[in-house]
């Protein structure tokens, strides 16, 4: 396997951020395309896949790469990869159109189809999230020093949970499903794109169910984020990846 240096990665995030924000900060609203799947589309999705492309083909151009702007390869020509990255160059397109600031840039590499490394960055808070197999998982905000982060498993006897949910994408019968699993909500926490995994992974809530659709890329990098903030050891995950289809099931991350 390659030995991937995430600093490198974290500064490819980096640049992809700033090249949002060069399209963020404008005075008039985003261009909006929309894809077959009815998702939007700017020209700060395109702007940030160029810039995460050029830098990892620049770094590591014997790793393949699969991003949620590009086209997808067959099953059969990646079913046999052993590692491969991860990329959603504009994670929370809704938000960037709202401009809550609410959007990351995501960078997952992936080995024997489990997230090893995974970065994320909030471009306009200047607030990233890294983390690895080999050295846990960490937040620096702007040039401070990196501050690692970590969390304990939710347990029922603990009370009712604080959940994540998406400030974009409805769920109603997300207490209903909890519910049926034993699981009270206690406090409900909006937030969009893959930030909601970081929090629970920094123990700022305890659970992020998610009942409606999700892409592989949109989790990868935070699901390593989460994977690899256990107080005691890697934690597993519910998530699947390289899948023959790309969509990931129903999930709660947290337990």
């Amino acid at each position: 396997m390659t030995d991937v240096n995430i600093q490198i990665i974290n500064e490819i995030a980096i640049k992809a951020g700033e090249r949002i924000l060069d399209f963020y900060h404008k005075d008039k609203p985003a261009e909006v395309d929309w894809k077959s799947d009815d998702s939007p589309l700017t020209k700060a999705d395109i702007a940030s896949h160029e810039v995460i492309v050029k830098g990892l083909k620049e770094n590591y151009p014997n790793i393949p790469l699969i991003s949620e702007e590009s086209a997808i390869p067959l099953y059969e020509e990646r079913k046999d990869w052993k590692e491969y990255f991860l990329i959603d160059p504009l994670d929370g397109t809704k938000e960037f159109i709202k401009r809550n600031g609410e959007f990351t840039v995501n960078i997952a590499l992936l080995q024997n189809n489990e997230p090893v490394l995974g970065v994320v960055y909030i471009p306009a808070e200047e607030l990233l999230y890294f983390a690895s197999e080999e050295m846990a998982a960490f937040k620096q905000k702007g040039d401070g020093e990196p501050e690692k982060i970590e969390h304990e498993p939710y347990r029922k006897e603990n009370g009712p949970a604080r959940i994540m949910v998406s400030r974009s994408h409805g769920g109603d019968d997300t207490k209903e499903k909890l519910a049926e699993m034993g699981i009270e909500v206690g406090e409900e926490i909006p937030s969009g794109s893959s930030l909601k995994f970081c929090l629970v992974a920094e123990g700022k809530a305890d659970l992020y169910p998610r009942f409606g659709p999700t892409m592989e890329w949109d989790t990868a990098a935070a699901d390593a984020v989460y994977r690899y903030s256990g107080k005691h050891g890697a934690r597993k995950s519910p998530l699947k990846y390289n899948k023959e289809n790309l969509l990931n099931p129903e999930f709660v991350i947290g337990l």
